[in-house]
């Protein structure tokens, strides 16, 4: 079924309520003569009159009468939703979803968005803890946060860190035991805790010196999925640990950690937020991409 041109209907609404073509045409913005021929062909396709033209006033027929009423209603609602529309884009609102894991939520996310959240009542954010790269689009996720700056195709990515370094560590108690590794290789003959990933799989450890890269499959008695519990297990002496530096860096200063191979850690991109190239943002996203980007402090 073909679709409708409404234009006549909201002239027909606008002559009516008018009670005048001069006036109505002013408000429309066309020419008094366009107008009335535009009336006349909504006529002669719905086969009725709809308007009784005087030399002085013009006014609705019982039939024009039950036009009016019934769509009239449905064009304010809709100008009225376009007002509610301009006043999101003046006053930015509603809920931006975002799937990170944890550490940059709480380091590097968060801190930045507070002023936002403060400054800006009516947006509102939703996060999703999680270690797997998902498919926002899918999940319908505004956004998403990986270390590195490689993307699926169709995505932007935007840094919103810095720099990064793997840190490969374990407490004092556990080295006392253990003889510490010197090449990444030597981890296979130690205790490793294991991150499972979203996909189901083991996180493989990733190394590089000298462009000579490496990667490691470790094993070991605990696996876990978030990091604090990989760093509570690395100071409770379970083994040997690889996150991010920052992860462990309270530790590490106090001497309940220690760190290893840590020649075959050199820093790489960091944290970067990716979205679907091909969405136009909305104002609340946009306050929220401007608040993450590197250089803005918030």
């Amino acid at each position: 079924m073909a679709k409708r041109n409404l234009n006549d209907l909201l002239a027909l609404v606008t002559v009516a309520r008018e009670g005048s073509f001069t006036r109505a045409a002013a408000v429309l913005g066309v020419t008094q003569s366009a107008l009335s021929q535009t009336i006349r062909t909504l006529e002669e396709r719905l086969d009725i009159r709809l308007l009784t033209r005087t030399t002085r006033s013009v006014a609705p027929t019982e039939a024009g009468e039950r036009l009016v009423r019934a769509i009239g209603a449905r064009f304010e609602e809709i100008e009225a939703e376009l007002d509610a529309l301009t006043a999101i884009r003046d006053k930015p609102a509603g809920t931006v979803r975002i799937t990170c894991a944890d550490h940059v939520l709480r380091t590097i996310i968060w801190p930045k968005l507070v002023p936002v959240l403060r400054n800006y009542p009516d947006i509102n954010m939703e996060f999703d803890v999680s270690y797997g790269l998902r498919d926002i689009v899918a999940d319908r996720f505004d956004a998403g946060v990986r270390l590195g700056e490689a993307v699926h195709k169709d995505m932007i990515a935007i840094p919103i860190g810095p720099r990064v370094r793997m840190a490969a560590v374990a407490s004092p108690a556990y080295f006392a035991q253990h003889a510490p590794p010197k090449t990444p290789g030597d981890l296979v003959r130690h205790r490793c805790i294991n991150q499972r990933q979203a996909g189901g799989g083991f996180y493989v450890w990733e190394f590089e010196r000298r462009r000579r890269e490496l990667e490691v499959r470790v094993e070991g008695q605990v696996i876990v999925n978030t990091s604090p519990h990989i760093v509570a297990a690395a100071l409770d002496g379970m083994g040997i640990a690889f996150l991010p530096e920052e992860e462990f860096a309270p530790h590490l200063e106090g001497g309940r950690l220690v760190r290893v191979l840590e020649d075959w850690c050199p820093p790489f991109p960091g944290f970067h937020l990716y979205y679907p190239s091909r969405r136009h943002p909305s104002p609340a996203f946009s306050l929220v991409l401007d608040a993450l980007r590197i250089g803005n402090s918030g």
